[in-house]
């Protein structure tokens, strides 16, 4: 996955941040780029992939209301 370097330097500085409130620790902006990675490569697919889901059922939602809304379009048909 390729992360812009303004975006990359952005979310290594929030690591850092993260880091030195919730832990107490320092760690450099090499520490940062391993966790980077290490969330990049291990637990970005488990999010991307709930995304998907997530879109996919929103995708059927606006599907049956599409539906619904063609369904009222409908005129009826005399029959003589």
């Amino acid at each position: 996955m390729e992360i812009p370097k303004g975006r990359k330097q952005e979310m290594k500085e929030r690591i850092q941040s993260y880091i030195r409130e919730e832990h107490g620790e320092e760690i450099g902006e090499l520490a940062a780029e391993s966790w980077l990675h290490f969330f990049a490569g291990e637990l970005a697919i488990h999010f991307y992939n709930q995304g998907v889901m997530d879109s996919r059922s929103m995708v059927e939602q606006k599907m049956i209301g599409i539906e619904d809304d063609l369904e009222s379009l409908k005129r009826p048909v005399r029959r003589r």
